[in-house]
Formats: structure tokens, sequence, C-alpha cells
């Protein structure tokens, strides 16, 4: 990985690096119950709480163990998300991918479009062998997405996480190059 952060384009977005003037984004989308239904974690209270996460992304980053992108919108320069990676195993080649959107941006083709551009940075440039993806059973959203993008469900994670006050089934997808390879191929040809 570069020791720069890497900054991506794609038709309508540009995913750039986090910083301090993407604190009120990151406060709607982490203190929103909805969003937060499925996240794993959660609701956050107050702008400390965001500024941790900021923190948390950047160190991830500095210590080359989780790669977090802000998702910006071209045409107004906007902060609508983010997606990146984390839980990198360097020596196997497998990291997982977590995503999230303002809720005024779901449904929109957004985050295809953002996942699809990571994936790519993470299988050509990470040298990536797999890429896993944690969803909870109930976000169909989600479940479609990560199999619209060419992941496979792998099994549910009993009890994998806890937030809310309870334990949380999360069911395991991934995408392995390999696959990866052929579904650009085939998508080259068309």
């Amino acid at each position: 990985m570069k020791e720069e952060f890497p900054e991506l384009q794609t038709s309508r977005l540009v995913l750039r690096e986090i910083n301090e003037k993407d604190l009120p984004t990151l406060f709607a989308i982490f203190s929103n119950e909805q969003t937060m239904k499925y996240y794993g974690s959660d609701i956050i209270q107050n702008m400390e709480e965001a500024e941790g996460i900021l923190m948390s992304f950047r160190k991830g980053f500095e210590n080359k163990q989780a790669l977090r992108w802000g998702i910006s919108r071209k045409d107004t320069n906007e902060m609508i998300g983010t997606c990146g990676f984390h839980n990198w195993s360097k020596r196997v080649g497998r990291i997982e991918v977590g995503y999230d959107l303002i809720e005024e941006a779901e449904g929109r083709g957004y985050m295809s479009e953002a996942l699809s551009a990571i994936i790519a940075y993470g299988f050509e440039e990470m040298q990536l062998n797999r890429i896993g993806a944690l969803v909870h059973q109930e976000n169909s959203a989600s479940r479609n997405l990560v199999r619209k993008l060419g992941f496979q469900e792998e099994g549910i994670l009993r009890d994998y996480t806890f937030a809310g006050g309870k334990h949380i089934d999360l069911i395991m997808h991934s995408l392995l190059t390999k696959d990866w390879t052929k579904v650009r191929e085939l998508e080259k040809k068309v």
C-alpha cells in the first residue's frame, strides 16, 4: 500500500481521505439509528465520538491495518458516506470491507459505484486474495449489494458482534481475486 493516501475517482464520486471538515457528516451517519441499525455497533452521542471515529480511521491507515475513504459527490463535493477495508491479514492477503451512507443518499447506486472502485484497488494495488463482507441477516439491501458485486455467501457467524445490548449473528460473504478476475473479463466482452 502507498504511503500517501490513495484518492480514487468514479463517474460520480471522489473517494478521498476523511478530514476534520467531514466530522458533521460522520456524526450524521454514526448517530442515525436507521443507518446504524445493522452496523454492529451502538450509535454515537456527540462530536467527540465522531472525532474518535476519524482518529481510528487515521490510525488504521498510519499503521497499515485499515483504509477508509470518504465518499464525496463530484457535483457538490459533499461527503455522503465512507467505505473501506479493515482487519487486514497481509500474510494471507485477506481483508474485510465496511461501508455506510447518509440516509438521504441511499438507493441511488452510490455505494455500488464506490465499492467497485475500492475492490479493484484492493485486488490490483494491495494484491489481496480475498475480501470479506460481514452483513446482518436482516439487512437485505446490503446483502443484495454484495451479491451484485460478486460476493458469495459463506455462512452464518453466530453471536459474532454485540450492539444494542444483544449479540448479533452476521453472514459472511467473500469475493476472491480469481472470481473477481473472471467477472471483469466477462464485463470487457460485453
